[in-house]
């Protein structure tokens, strides 16, 4: 069961990539940057596909690693990911335990302040707990995506116009074509602690982008959505600009994406 970990990078140093991530599979890295290239090399038996763009957009990145993926499994990961060691044989023993599963979203360690799930169980991903979960936590079976021709907006996330969510888009888009998604509480690796490339508080642009993608995720529902985020991250998020000015952000946000229609 072939392991190829697709990786979404911005200016990094191809040549040292795989032994910075602990890599143990086949991985193909795109990388935005200020050139257009390719390379590629051997780390410890196994083959790293660098791809070089001037295009900027993490979604843009994983859908031109996503389209050269050619092994049965494909890992969608980032540049600051360290994965534990014999992290591959954990997710091959965790698609042969789930043979109908689609796809697995594992965990992966991060600072509290940036965590948005953590499995303590196995379990279905549903249409009401998919929009936690981050593309570093997705493993999947390439044949089935490409099967159900399943790619990441171009209109979210770092380097878009809207700031996050193409993950939230895409696990919708896989729950809508009927993939099965199983929560694993296996950890695989953890995220080192770097300056975002998007997020830069929780300022008006965080309220409103998140109003448009809660319009594109739930539709007519995305109001009672926002609200019942608001008030689950009313502490941590609305210290600055305060709860009714966030909220009116968001419903900014939705008439906004309801117009873009």
């Amino acid at each position: 069961m072939g392991i190829q970990m697709l990786i979404s990078a911005v200016d990094q140093d191809m040549r040292t990539i795989a032994e910075r991530m602990n890599i143990e599979t086949d991985a193909i890295v795109i990388n935005q940057c200020d050139r257009f290239g390719y390379e590629e090399y051997e780390h410890r038996g196994h083959r790293i596909c660098c791809y070089s763009f001037k295009e900027r957009g993490v979604g843009l990145s994983r859908n031109n690693a996503l389209m050269r993926a050619e092994e049965e499994l494909c890992l969608f990961s980032d540049e600051d990911i360290v994965y534990k060691q014999g992290y591959a044989s954990l997710i091959e023993k965790a698609f042969k335990q789930h043979k109908d599963a689609d796809m697995i979203l594992f965990n992966v360690i991060v600072t509290p302040a940036r965590r948005t799930y953590w499995n303590t169980q196995e379990k279905r991903v549903q249409w009401y707990n998919y929009g936690r979960y981050p593309a570093y936590s997705i493993a999947a079976r390439t044949e089935t995506l490409h099967k159900a021709n399943i790619n990441f907006s171009l209109l979210f996330g770092g380097g878009a116009k809207y700031s996050n969510g193409e993950d939230s888009l895409f696990l919708r888009d896989c729950l809508k074509a009927g993939l099965k998604l199983i929560a694993s509480p296996t950890v695989i690796g953890e995220e080192k602690e770097r300056k975002s490339t998007w997020f830069h508080g929780y300022n008006e642009k965080f309220f409103r982008d998140r109003g448009v993608l809660y319009h594109y995720l739930y539709g007519k529902m995305a109001i009672p959505f926002s609200i019942r985020f608001l008030l689950a991250h009313k502490t941590e998020m609305c210290a600055e600009i305060g709860w009714k000015q966030a909220y009116r952000l968001m419903k900014a946000g939705i008439k906004e994406g309801r117009d873009r229609v």
